[in-house]
């Protein structure tokens, strides 16, 4: 997967802004692959809610990343065998997340623009709450058939090789080569064993250690068929369970990924509002940076956009520069607004 930073810049009069100037000395040395970024015209309300909701938004940000990526991972625990399949399986509505992103497009009907900007937060903030509900509860019951499913196929599971290699070996006084196996269905063996009484416990013990089970044997047919009935019923409804489990994974993945990318636009109107001013005008921009060029990318932005705070973008261009008064240590900061879009997180290959 990708890292792409969402950044934006201030509109300006001359012939060259701001889209224009980044996206020529960026492509022209193969720095990034860059893509406008459209966000709508939104109800900007007073400066000072606006400084209250960016705290929020960036509470906001990492909670909602945080669910699609349990999301993410829980659709790898779900697939199991077909892991390598779970990217595939990660969309945005309908499209794959790359794709997403670089079309990114406001979704007028779920995120009325005409509201104020904290409505919209609590909207996004309420649908991504649920859904994280929701996932507990129906990941907290796929989990209990699978654990107990699992439990059953483990009381009834023998490593056959293990137990040809180590019986005799368990205890004293043990019959070589006595060992039988009397009994195999689909789920595993059942073998007897020669040994002097008198080693019975030591043998018991030895054996629970090397993970066999061992038992006084009295065949009860009913009790080995309503074992046998309970691991298919377990079965059937983990298969049952799967597919509309599946299904509800991937929905709500893609629902959590665009209220997550809306956020991040969010953040981007905010604090381009902020860090700009009144009245509003901006050119919000989505780079994929070459994996190589990462830092050439940076020290070009930092060029570009100097004049939008120049004693930041002195102290980036020389880290050993100290200008009072200027804390860069708690959060990233540049001449321009810039949010990281981490896609690896996803990745779980």
């Amino acid at each position: 997967m990708s890292e792409f930073w969402l950044i934006s810049a201030p509109g300006d009069k001359t012939n060259l802004p701001a889209w224009e100037r980044m996206n020529t000395v960026t492509s022209k040395s193969n720095l990034s692959s860059n893509s406008k970024f459209h966000i709508p015209d939104l109800k900007v309300g007073t400066l000072d809610a606006l400084v209250g909701l960016s705290d929020e938004l960036g509470k906001l940000d990492s909670f909602a990343e945080s669910v699609i990526k349990k999301i993410a991972q829980y659709i790898g625990e779900v697939m199991e065998d077909s892991k390598d399949k779970v990217q595939e399986n990660l969309l945005a509505n309908g499209v794959d997340l790359i794709s997403y992103l670089t079309r990114f497009e406001w979704d007028m009907a779920k995120y009325p623009i005409k509201q104020p900007l904290k409505n919209i937060s609590e909207a996004l903030a309420k649908q991504v709450t649920q859904i994280e509900a929701d996932l507990k509860t129906r990941s907290a019951a796929y989990n209990n058939i699978k654990g107990n499913l699992q439990s059953l196929e483990k009381k009834t599971m023998s490593s056959y090789l293990q137990w040809q290699k180590t019986y005799e070996s368990l205890s004293d006084m043990v019959v070589p080569r006595s060992t039988k196996m009397i009994a195999e269905d689909a789920e595993g063996g059942l073998f007897t064993v020669t040994l002097f009484r008198k080693v019975m416990d030591d043998f018991k013990a030895k054996a629970r250690e090397n993970r066999f089970m061992v038992r006084e044997f009295y065949y009860d047919e009913k009790e080995l068929k309503c074992e046998k009935e309970e691991l298919m019923k377990l079965a059937s409804d983990k298969k049952q369970q799967y597919g509309p489990l599946l299904r509800w994974l991937k929905v709500n993945f893609s629902e959590a990924f665009v209220a997550w990318i809306h956020v991040k636009a969010l953040r981007v109107f905010v604090e381009s509002v902020l860090r700009y001013g009144l009245p509003v005008n901006f050119q919000a921009m989505l780079l994929q940076p070459n994996r190589k060029s990462v830092k050439r990318l940076r020290d070009v932005l930092n060029l570009v956009f100097k004049h939008l705070d120049e004693v930041a973008a002195a102290s980036i261009m020389d880290p050993g520069m100290d200008i009072p008064g200027l804390q860069l240590s708690n959060q990233e900061y540049y001449p321009y607004v810039y949010f990281k879009i981490d896609l690896s997180l996803l990745d779980c290959s």
